[in-house]
């Protein structure tokens, strides 16, 4: 993995997946070291976020290093017209990595192509988003203790959401059987669902959210993301589509967990936190360890 890119999951195996989780399984307990020492990395974000660039930032303070960039595009040269390319062959410049987050799907892959520092995605519009799918695989073999042959929920935006579209593509490696609870104007796009049939893998397409929920081993909830819809009246229409509540847990497996990328909105009911199944906040402390592990791989430093 040393010099590579991560801009979509499939860019790595099977055997990276699994190594970058043994790695940080090393950093969960230890995640102070001082690797990167001398080392500056850089987070540009020209779309919000909150839990993905304070986890990013997190990892390299932990780790050691300095980082530069910016959380708001609005502040930069792109306001004076500045392209992509030449912010990421100045910025390449300035450090040994940048994460990079944009609202056009491919901007990761462009600047990986012109970048002479390693390019990470932390999200390029309803594309991909390999970091928090290995987070999530983190997050399901912690709670599961396997990656294996799993019945993994989907619910909610399948169709814009990245974080879905990565994870399916990474658990079909593990022999997943896939729940796709959405309305018809969120449907999981038709492309990932014949990739599940040119592997043989099962795959449902369920109106509600409580038909088989017995049989989850991972409820993955999203939400419906207001910016990426045109038609503000789609999104009304769409956006409490599915609530999860309390109520709705009653005989469903003991080792069962709730995932969710987050920030939600109202999809996740408050009073699901104190129970055994939530385990989005849980998620998110390991995405700090994980990052850590994609860095010091990407760098050679593990």
């Amino acid at each position: 993995m040393k010099n590579r890119s991560l801009v979509s999951i499939t860019d790595y195996s099977k055997a990276d997946y699994l190594r970058i989780l043994d790695i940080a399984e090393e950093f969960e307990k230890k995640s102070y070291q001082n690797l990167l020492n001398g080392k500056v990395l850089a987070t540009l974000f020209f779309e919000p976020s909150t839990r993905t660039r304070l986890s990013f930032e997190s990892a390299i303070n932990r780790l050691g290093g300095k980082v530069i960039g910016f959380s708001d595009a609005n502040t930069t040269s792109v306001t004076k017209g500045e392209t992509l390319y030449d912010t990421i062959k100045v910025v390449s410049n300035f450090a040994e990595l940048i994460v990079m987050r944009h609202p056009l799907e491919g901007s990761s892959r462009y600047a990986s192509e012109i970048s002479r520092v390693p390019i990470i995605n932390a999200g390029d519009g309803a594309n991909q988003h390999p970091t928090q799918t290995l987070l999530d695989l983190y997050s399901i073999k912690k709670t599961q203790g396997t990656l294996e042959n799993l019945k993994i929920f989907m619910v909610g935006d399948l169709k814009y959401g990245r974080t879905v579209h990565s994870l399916l593509m990474a658990l079909s490696e593990f022999g997943a059987t896939f729940y796709f609870i959405s309305p018809d104007e969120l449907k999981m796009p038709t492309e990932y669902k014949m990739y599940l049939d040119s592997c043989g893998l099962k795959y449902y397409e369920l109106k509600d959210l409580d038909d088989s929920i017995n049989q989850a081993d991972i409820i993955y909830m999203t939400r419906v993301q207001k910016e990426r819809f045109s038609d503000p009246i789609e999104y009304e229409r769409t956006k409490n589509a599915y609530v999860l509540k309390r109520d709705l847990m009653n005989g469903v497996k003991d080792t069962m967990r709730v995932l969710h990328p987050l920030p939600r909105v109202n999809e996740i009911d408050t009073e699901l936190d104190d129970s055994p199944y939530a385990y989005y906040f849980e998620q998110t402390e390991n995405g700090v360890f994980v990052r850590q592990a994609i860095i010091s791989l990407i760098l050679g430093l593990k």
